[in-house]
């Protein structure tokens, strides 16, 4: 399959395959996450890899929207709370709601870190760091673009994230 057939079949997928509901989530088979998933995001998710800094689809991403799971699509982080850390990753100062994600202590590398993973479909998400902006709690969600599907804000209802859709609303006068 070529690249351009491959992404327009992810986008219908991801566009058709659920309007998020949490309770009638079941977790694809691996084999199943394989045909549904690019390789990096596969990688990602599912064997705790890490893309490329600098050069991944969300680390300059300035719309405003929200960051769902690729796999789940669990609503994870909103462009609210998005932030340059000029670590060319997606950074965040926190999740949309910290019943979304679970922390894990991550001993690789040598060192020991703070894994970020989804709550519905344990995908591997980044890490989190004590380096964030103090103004809002120090935090950094160093999260991997490969891990992340980002739904625009004038998309949120028709994607079936709705209850969103006020986050990003002008307030009236």
């Amino acid at each position: 399959m070529n690249k351009a057939v491959l992404s327009l079949t992810l986008s219908l997928w991801a566009a058709t395959a659920f309007a998020w509901d949490a309770q009638s989530f079941v977790k694809p088979s691996p084999e199943e996450l394989k045909s549904r998933l690019t390789p990096l995001q596969f990688e990602v998710t599912q064997r705790e890899g890490t893309e490329r800094a600098f050069n991944n689809e969300y680390w300059d991403n300035k719309q405003p929207g929200i960051y769902v799971d690729v796999v789940s699509g669990e609503p994870l982080f909103s462009s609210q709370d998005k932030y340059d850390s000029g670590t060319g990753w997606p950074s965040f100062t926190r999740p949309i709601s910290e019943d979304s994600i679970t922390l894990r202590t991550d001993r690789g590398f040598f060192i020991t870190r703070t894994e970020v993973r989804s709550r519905l479909a344990d995908s591997h998400l980044g890490h989190v760091f004590d380096d964030g902006p103090q103004a809002t709690g120090g935090k950094r969600y160093c999260m991997n673009s490969a891990a992340l599907r980002f739904i625009p804000a004038d998309k949120l209802e028709q994607s079936g994230y709705g209850k969103f859709v006020p986050m990003f609303e002008k307030p009236s006068r």
